[in-house]
C-alpha cells in the first residue's frame, strides 16, 4: 500500500515538474521587487509567501468565474530564484494533468490585479506578471466637454473685444466733446480765434484789427510827429 502511494506521489510530482516549467504552455513568469518597493521595511520571500501567492492566484480564477472550482492545490509553482521570481500555472480541477488556458488566467489576473498587489504590498511595477502588460487606469475624462471649454474661452475673448472697442469709443468721444466745449468758450468770449492743428488748439491772427508788435510800438513813440 505504500509503495503504491509514492508510486502515485512520483507520477504527480512528474506530472507537475511537466506542467510547470520556463515557457511551458499557459506559464506565466512573475518578478517581485519587494527590496524596492519596502527598503527596510521588506520581508523574505518564504514558503508562506509562496502559500499567500497561491490562495491569492485560487482566489482570483474562482472570482473570474462563479463556477470555478479552483483550489490552492491546483496552482503551481515553480522555478523559484533568490532574486524572488519564478513561472506558475494553474492545473483544471476535473483534470489536475491540464492546465488552464493562459488567456483565462491572464483574464483573471487583470480582473484583480489590485487585490493582488494589496496583498504584498507592491504595485503594477514591483509585482511583474511578464506576459502580461501592466494594468492601466482608464483616463480620466473632464466633466465638462472639451469643445464646451474651448468655445467658453472664444466667446470671451470675443466679448473682451467688444467691450474694449466700446470703451474705447466713448473715451475718444468724450475727449472730441471737451475740446469742442473749450473751443466754444474761448470763441464767446472773443479772446482769441483758436483752430485745430493736427488735434492741437493754434491762436489765429485777426488780419483785420492787425497785431501790434511789441518791439516797433517803442521805436513809435520816439517819432512821434510835432
Amino acid at each position: 500500500m505504500l509503495g503504491v502511494l509514492l508510486l502515485a506521489f512520483s507520477v504527480v510530482s512528474v506530472a507537475s515538474a511537466e506542467l510547470c516549467k520556463p515557457d511551458a504552455q499557459n506559464a506565466f513568469k512573475v518578478r517581485l521587487s519587494i527590496k524596492t518597493a519596502l527598503g527596510d521595511n521588506a520581508y523574505t520571500w518564504d514558503a508562506n509567501e509562496e502559500y499567500l501567492f497561491k490562495a491569492m492566484m485560487a482566489f482570483a480564477m474562482r472570482r473570474y468565474s462563479s463556477k470555478s472550482t479552483t483550489q490552492i492545490s491546483n496552482v503551481l509553482l515553480c522555478n523559484v530564484t533568490d532574486r524572488v521570481s519564478f513561472w506558475f500555472v494553474v492545473t483544471d480541477s476535473s483534470k489536475n494533468t491540464t492546465t488552464v488556458p493562459g488567456s483565462e488566467v491572464e483574464a483573471a489576473i487583470r480582473m484583480n490585479r489590485n487585490r493582488i498587489n494589496s496583498a504584498f504590498l507592491l504595485s503594477d511595477k514591483t509585482l511583474q506578471f511578464l506576459k502580461i502588460s501592466t494594468t492601466l487606469s482608464p483616463p480620466v475624462e473632464p466633466s465638462t466637454p472639451v469643445w464646451l471649454i474651448v468655445f467658453g474661452v472664444v466667446l470671451s475673448l470675443i466679448v473682451a473685444g467688444i467691450v474694449f472697442l466700446i470703451v474705447a469709443g466713448i473715451q475718444q468721444r468724450k475727449k472730441k466733446n471737451k475740446e469742442s466745449t473749450e473751443r466754444e468758450n474761448l470763441e464767446e468770449k472773443g479772446e482769441v480765434t483758436i483752430t485745430i492743428e493736427n488735434g492741437i488748439p493754434c491762436e489765429a491772427l485777426d488780419l483785420k484789427a492787425g497785431h501790434v508788435n511789441g518791439v516797433f510800438a517803442a521805436d513809435d513813440e520816439r517819432f512821434t510827429s510835432l
